[in-house]
């Protein structure tokens, strides 16, 4: 079984100690490719380490998290727009609107995504979206920025049946994590309304572990937890999930 990770932070300050060990463990579960977001200026450098030092699986995206969207934003964006100038990239991201932490700097956040939206056709990469608590703002922006050139996932998606429809209907994908495994987490609601076609699986490591693992570390070797919990709400065998979602993942990323 072969497996993408198609988000993951797995350049993180919590894999300092045992980086090249976690992916030894990634690797012998079947994930052979992470797909790894940026943060800001400051998570470039051991990002870009990360994948200099795993070629073969690692793959660099290059954005700017809304979190991280503060008064020097722009400063930022202009980073980004000459990285992803410089060299090849994976995807524009990862990008959006938070709205969890801080809804003082929304305008801020609006901006810096319009501005990775018209990176992301300029460049003609796909764009990784963040919607915490804020699924209607991103998606509203995305609508407005669609030519129908724009590629992407909404990652981390624990949204509504209703939200499922609106970001296919954009053309993106529904990148699945740990939330799955969740009691409460709402996607058994929704995941059997939606065509294997439009999934892509991801880690978010080392946040949102699966359970068994909740509330501790997370890492891409616990990818096939999500694979199996998707295959169980989607009555389909693992195999399939693993197949299809690998697929998803090198047509979009262009692997």
């Amino acid at each position: 079984m072969v497996l993408t990770d198609s988000h993951a932070h797995i350049y993180a300050e919590q894999f300092k100690q045992d980086r090249d060990e976690a992916l030894d463990r990634a690797y012998a579960a079947g994930v052979r490719t992470i797909l790894m977001p940026n943060i800001d200026h400051t998570s470039i450098d051991v990002m870009l380490e990360t994948e200099a030092r795993h070629p073969q699986h690692c793959f660099a995206m290059m954005g700017l998290h809304p979190c991280h969207v503060l008064k020097d934003f722009e400063q930022e964006l202009y980073r980004v727009e000459d990285w992803l100038a410089k060299r090849p990239f994976a995807a524009v991201g990862e990008c959006g609107v938070d709205l969890y932490w801080d809804k003082t700097t929304l305008a801020w956040q609006q901006e810096a995504l319009k501005v990775q939206l018209d990176l992301a056709k300029k460049h003609q990469l796909p764009i990784v979206l963040h919607t915490r608590d804020a699924f209607n703002e991103t998606a509203e922006l995305v609508e407005a920025a669609q030519d129908g050139t724009l590629t992407g996932v909404f990652h981390c998606f624990s949204g509504s049946k209703e939200e499922a429809e609106r970001a296919i209907k954009l053309g993106f994908k529904l990148g699945i994590g740990g939330v799955a495994t969740f009691k409460n987490g709402g996607l058994d609601q929704v995941l059997p309304h939606v065509g294997l076609e439009h999934l892509l699986l991801e880690t978010d490591c080392p946040y949102l572990a699966p359970v068994p693992h909740r509330g501790k570390r997370n890492e891409p070797s616990f990818l096939p937890l999500i694979a199996q919990r998707v295959a169980d709400l989607l009555q389909r065998d693992v195999a399939d999930i693993a197949e299809a979602t690998t697929r998803n993942a090198a047509e979009l990323f262009k692997l």
